[in-house]
């Protein structure tokens, strides 16, 4: 339950928000570059931590997914940056999220009466809108963390100086989840691809297209990550602000519309392989989260290198004691490594198929720690192969593979790190379009002030999507914050820059 004080503060700092003017109309590069300010807000510790239970639900609702509608791969309570954009004639500002990782626009509705999250926001009124055209069609739109219910409207939208005529979109009239009374915002714009949008909405940026209203078919963002910077960053329509960013933007390839997708490499750990993603994994450019998801057995390396400290998983440790060693002497005698923990009898498949995939539709409990024990088999794998290469002993391998295992992340919380390490810390790298993106400790490694003191955790998080959709990487705003982002739907494809 959410105590009264909580109330009061999200009231107040929704307020704030509200009677904060955002929005920058200037335009000195031309005509068609729109620009839309960001403000940004200090993460909570409570909202991450409430935030990473819900992706660990998103993961899960993503990996049942066969088909149908795409089920949007946010949870909001952690996102910092906010804009404001008017909604109808004359507008009525909205305060929202504007989030690559749906497609929809909604805001609450004056017709929400019984949900506590419509009181605590503005809501709009059809009646007070001379643009405004009724539409009717209901939907709803699930979440980890809940599901908003409501119904589609017609208005236009203004942003920056831009009017989107006619824009669809949907006015709530449910919003159960503690996420949207906690949420600092009013609702959500969002930049992802038709094809997730609920109801075939177009999204803004392809009315923004469609009415011939930028001068390129891009938008791009500038995260301000300086704490004790005025401004938050900026969200451009058209084009991009060259004082933005540092040098040229490397391109890669949409890989897969819905999401902005892309096919992404290793992860390094001060220049060595983590091994997992070597092969290639899928990734996702998400402005609707501010960490990095991503999988476990990754993650799990990167903690052990900053020195996070995690939860003790019995499971890993036993695997490690009682399978390590015939693990290794698979692997050295060149078995396939997705076959390995088949092999051994920890999992019922060989590498074909997911061994999380359907975990919700198995039947009997006694089943699940069966899974857990292949989920462990499987990251032991990955770190025991990564130690070959290294040409590690025996000894050393088996001792590298249980300190891991006390390095696994929590599901329900961060992992903390000790802000007096954080100069120590190892730089990790992103392999996109065959170069590598680095983020220093400074970068990755998210400072939090709780009581009048600094906490510091580790700017990742495990998120574990099987195949065919995964293995995959959220890059949220860590990573936007360092790198400059070009979303280019004209070209179908993502750039990537040192932000200025």
């Amino acid at each position: 339950m959410m105590r009264h004080r909580q109330l009061l503060l999200a009231t107040a700092c929704l307020w704030a928000l509200s009677c904060a003017s955002l929005l920058s109309a200037s335009n000195p590069d031309g005509a068609g570059l729109l620009r839309v300010s960001l403000n940004k807000n200090k993460l909570d510790r409570e909202a991450l931590t409430a935030a990473k239970v819900a992706r660990q639900q998103d993961s899960r609702l993503l990996g049942a997914a066969n088909g149908g509608d795409e089920i949007p791969l946010v949870d909001y309570l952690n996102t910092q940056y906010f804009g404001v954009v008017g909604i109808g004639t004359p507008p009525q500002n909205f305060t929202v999220i504007f989030d690559t990782g749906s497609s929809n626009l909604w805001v609450p509705s004056v017709k929400c009466y019984f949900s506590i999250a419509c009181y605590l926001h503005h809501r709009y009124k059809s009646s007070k809108s001379s643009t405004y055209k009724a539409d009717g069609e209901t939907c709803k739109i699930s979440y980890g963390s809940g599901s908003i219910v409501g119904f589609f409207s017609k208005d236009n939208v203004l942003v920056g100086d831009l009017v989107v005529k006619g824009q669809k979109f949907i006015e709530t009239t449910r919003e159960p989840s503690v996420s949207f009374i906690l949420g600092k915002f009013d609702g959500i714009l969002g930049l992802g691809y038709p094809e997730i949008s609920v109801g075939k909405a177009p999204p803004i940026w392809q009315s923004m297209q469609e009415q011939k209203l930028l001068a390129d078919n891009v938008f791009s963002f500038w995260l301000n990550r300086n704490p004790d910077a005025p401004s938050g960053g900026e969200l451009v329509f058209g084009g991009v602000d060259p004082k933005h960013f540092k040098g040229e933007h490397t391109y890669v390839p949409v890989s897969r519309k819905g999401y902005w997708q892309f096919n992404m490499g290793d992860l390094l750990i001060d220049g060595h392989s983590t091994g997992f993603c070597a092969k290639g994994c899928a990734a996702i450019a998400d402005s609707g989260t501010s960490l990095l998801a991503g999988p476990t057995a990754i993650v799990a390396q990167v903690n052990h290198a900053i020195g996070a400290e995690g939860i003790l998983s019995t499971e890993c440790k036993e695997v490690v004691s009682q399978y390590g060693e015939m693990i290794l002497n698979l692997l050295i005698a060149q078995t396939d490594p997705q076959k390995v923990c088949s092999q051994i009898g920890l999992c019922m498949f060989d590498g074909s198929h997911s061994v999380s995939e359907g975990i919700e539709s198995v039947v009997g409990k006694e089943n699940l720690g069966s899974d857990v024990m292949c989920s462990a088999c499987q990251m032991a794998v990955v770190w025991i192969e990564n130690q070959l290469r290294e040409n590690k002993t025996k000894e050393l391998i088996l001792q590298y593979a249980n300190q891991l295992c006390e390095r696994l992340p929590s599901p329900n919380g961060e992992s903390t790190v000790s802000c007096n390490q954080i100069s120590k810390m190892p730089n990790l790298a992103f392999t996109i379009a065959n170069k590598t993106f680095t983020l220093t400790p400074e970068q990755y490694i998210v400072k939090l002030e709780q009581g009048g003191q600094t906490v510091c955790i580790s700017g990742f998080m495990a998120f574990d999507i099987p195949p065919p959709r995964g293995p995959l990487w959220i890059l949220g705003d860590v990573f936007m914050g360092a790198y400059h982002t070009v979303f280019d739907f004209g070209k179908d494809r993502i750039g990537f820059a040192k932000s200025a």
